[in-house]
């Protein structure tokens, strides 16, 4: 039993590093998130101090920013002067580029790579051929077995190294102060970040790794301290403060702060300029040709764009994983993934079943993918495997060259190719939803009340009031070649998964005449009988729209043709925007999708900065170059304010999180980033390390952030949002939830308010619930105090 001061210190020392997501599910994350309880500056600083990191934008970013008109003067020297700094900002670009980056504070190379050795042996997920002894017996106790072979330490036995993991901790930490633990902790947590924060995001979300293979972070600070003492590296190093570096750090906040307030002001110029009109007051509103929901995601802002200039076609902004709360499972290998936000518990389980009349395809189907999977899985063992591995490159070279040259040069064709060869099982399965829980194997179906409450919430959220005949769900996913960080690419509100399963379990649902009835018995929503809803899927790499419309009346044939028709004309403007091309747009996403040495198969998130909570009039027609997320939301029809709660809840927290890891990952790409993809390798399945070792890479490659090596594309910036509602609804929800007060007073989010009860004034959160009207921050006392609620 492990010593309880021991624990605690190891609770709080693990607030420095974050979680590492492995590679088939790489949700992006906030890396500071166990900081989100003190301001924004503080948690930089001391994460700046404990990994040696850069924690704001360098002087590269704010010159490169600056000479772009990013950054307005008069913002700037305002916030100068409130800092008492009075010379220009070119001084101060000026002095901020004379300081030179300190180099690595700690001098423990050679525990580090002894360290990351056993953990990249023990966390294996199937790629190492020869699996570690032991390791059901869990980290410390299989590497206690092994220790007395591991030629990199002096020799020892194991009767010197104690039993357990808590003794070990007792034994090595005998002679230090018990308020020296933390720091002792915190230091050696955060010298391997990436591989300890992998340790807790498996320790977070038990996957069954972790069941099979228990490891935790008091076996890896047992086996690091006893390394430490047996190599002569140090176990409690003095931290040394660094010259200039507090002094450095003002003025990077200063200039940050001004980059955001600049921006903050071109988005509610952009806002001021709409013509908002009460819907209530709208007594005639022409119906749509079809409704079609994208994920809140940036990248939806322009794809929404297009699509609404290709006809009478309304847009709304909803959480991609469409409020079903839900694992898949894959008809095409069987395994179970989340696909829904990882703040939540899945309530269900989604899998697929053959649709009338297609029982034999779906047979057909699943033998022809268990002899794929097969080949794959034996080609891969001939490659890998000692015995066999010279023989096999021998012997297949030539058709590997054949497949690498067609690769290289017809990237674009064998992408179509690839796509008229695969048979989609969505167009011959629907899928079922269970309980979790459920028996494997076996389907029970949610109650009729549970399948009409999540049809009523996504038309609560988005303040939905009258339909179309045609109704979209559309999910969103990516798709690139020879890319590690593919399933960054995908829906974060799956899990990092695409999209298109939540959008069809949605759209069924949402047909059920039964669903329909309840609704309008019972929350008086009344869907029309010529209302057909579908499912689809953007690829975001190649902007076409997929739509699941195989069992789509044949009433609505002419009107669902005519939509994808449109749909491909919307492929062809988005995609010419999107990559600055004008002849061959689309041929040229391919390319870029199935291109096998493409750094950059597409941008992601990369630009967001904001979050817009309201209804499409607020940006409809505005460009927001991709940097916005939109959520739908209507405050007239939402008179609890329990939609616009659930909305700041959850995909409020997540866009946050979001925004951070973007930001964290440009401000210092070798701390809390991926590095170059140039240099990668993977490791165990489910991270990559830079070179042939080292950390484990926690976040964003620098390709998918950065231009070049010197020019930024993504401007690291921390998230504005803006709702519009009344002020007091929002001042209510914030006074119930301390976690939301505190990400606003501690500066991790900036909140603006649009006021619908006063002409849409736009006001500012400023702290404990003061607030500010924009533009007038130089509004006297008096005046502030009567905005405080």
């Amino acid at each position: 039993m492990i010593d309880p001061i021991i624990q605690k210190s190891i609770d709080e020392a693990a607030l420095v590093i974050g979680k590492t997501w492995p590679l088939y599910s790489f949700v992006t994350s906030n890396p500071l998130s166990g900081y989100e309880s003190v301001p924004f500056e503080e948690a930089a600083n001391q994460a700046r101090e404990f990994l040696n990191a850069t924690v704001f934008p360098e002087t590269t970013l704010f010159r490169q920013a600056w000479k772009k008109g990013e950054i307005d003067k008069n913002v700037l020297v305002e916030l100068l002067k409130e800092n008492k700094l009075s010379e220009s900002p070119e001084f101060y670009l000026q002095e901020m580029a004379s300081h030179k980056k300190t180099t690595a504070k700690n001098g423990h190379h050679d525990l580090d790579r002894i360290m990351a050795k056993w953990l990249a042996a023990f966390m294996d997920e199937g790629l190492a051929e020869w699996e570690m002894p032991n390791k059901s017996e869990g980290f410390y106790n299989a590497w206690r077995k092994l220790a007395v072979y591991d030629t990199e330490m002096p020799k020892t036995t194991a009767d010197e190294i104690p039993k357990t993991s808590a003794a070990a901790l007792t034994v090595l930490l005998d002679g230090y102060a018990a308020a020296d633990f933390t720091k002792i902790f915190t230091f050696h947590l955060a010298a391997l970040p990436g591989w300890t924060g992998y340790i807790n995001h498996r320790n977070s979300y038990h996957s069954l790794w972790q069941q099979e293979y228990p490891i935790t972070l008091q076996d890896y600070l047992a086996v690091r301290l006893w390394v430490a003492k047996k190599i002569d590296a140090e176990i409690f190093p003095e931290y040394m403060a660094r010259s200039g570096t507090s002094s450095l750090s003002k003025l990077q906040y200063i200039w940050l702060q001004a980059w955001e307030k600049s921006w903050q002001n071109q988005l509610l110029q952009v806002v001021a300029d709409q013509q908002l009109v009460s819907q209530k007051s709208v007594q005639e509103k022409q119906v749509p040709e079809a409704q079609m929901v994208f994920c809140i995601d940036t990248r939806s802002e322009l794809i929404r764009r297009h699509v609404e200039n290709k006809g009478l076609y309304e847009t709304f902004g909803y959480a991609g994983f469409f409020g079903i709360a839900m694992d898949y499972e894959s008809l095409n290998d069987g395994l179970i993934r989340k696909s829904c936000p990882p703040i939540l518990n899945s309530a269900y389980q989604v899998s697929e079943s053959p649709q009338r009349n297609n029982t034999e395809k779906v047979q057909v189907y699943r033998r022809k993918k268990e002899i794929s999977n097969f080949t794959e899985y034996f080609l891969k063992r001939m490659k890998n495997m000692l015995p066999s591995a010279f023989g096999y490159v021998e012997g297949s070279g030539f058709f590997y060259g054949l497949s690498l040259l067609a690769r290289t040069l017809m990237p674009a064709f064998l992408y179509k190719l690839n796509k008229k060869s695969i048979t989609n099982y969505e167009s011959i399965c629907e899928p079922q939803i269970s309980n979790i829980g459920a028996p494997e194997h076996t389907h029970f179906e949610i109650t009729l009340a549970e399948k009409a409450a999540i049809v009523k919430g996504a038309f609560d959220l988005m303040g939905w009031k009258s339909f179309a005949p045609l109704v979209l769900f559309i999910g969103h996913g990516s798709h690139s070649a020879n890319n590690p960080f593919g399933s960054s690419l995908d829906c974060g509100a799956c899990a990092a998964s695409p999209g298109r399963h939540n959008a069809r379990m949605l759209a069924k649902i949402a047909n059920i005449p039964e669903v329909q009835k309840f609704l309008r018995e019972n929350h008086s929503i009344a869907i029309p009988e010529n209302t057909v809803f579908i499912g689809g899927e953007h690829n975001t790499t190649t902007d076409e729209i997929l739509l699941f419309d195989s069992e789509v009346p044949d009433s609505h044939s002419e009107q669902l043709q005519k939509l994808k028709l449109n749909l491909l004309k919307t492929q062809q403007t988005a995609t010419q925007e999107r990559l600055y091309i004008a002849n061959n747009s689309v041929a040229f996403a391919h390319k870029k999708a199935n291109n096998w040495g493409e750094t950059r198969p597409e941008w992601g998130l990369a630009k967001n900065a904001g979050f817009i909570v309201g209804p499409r009039e607020l940006t409809k027609n505005k460009d927001l170059d991709g940097r916005c997320f939109l959520h739908s939301y209507d405050w007239e029809t939402d008179e609890s304010g329990k939609a616009l709660e659930a909305i700041m809840q959850g995909p409020m927290v997540v866009t946050q999180w979001i925004n951070n890891h973007y930001y964290f990952s440009t401000v210092d790409n070798e701390v809390f980033g991926g590095g170059s993809k140039i240099t990668h390798n993977i490791t165990g399945k489910f991270g990559v390390v830079q070179g042939n070792g080292g950390d484990l890479k926690m976040g964003l490659p620098l390709q998918s952030v950065m231009e070049s090596d010197l020019e930024m594309y993504h401007q690291p910036l921390r998230l504005s949002v803006l709702i519009q509602a009344p002020l007091s609804r929002v001042s209510t929800i914030l006074a119930r939830n301390e976690h939301l007060k505190n990400l606003l007073d501690n500066k991790w989010i900036y909140l603006m308010v649009m006021d619908p009860l006063q002409a849409n004034k736009i006001i500012h959160y400023q702290h404990k619930f003061n607030w500010v009207v924009a533009n007038q921050e130089s509004a006297t006392k008096k005046e502030v105090e009567m905005m405080t609620v």
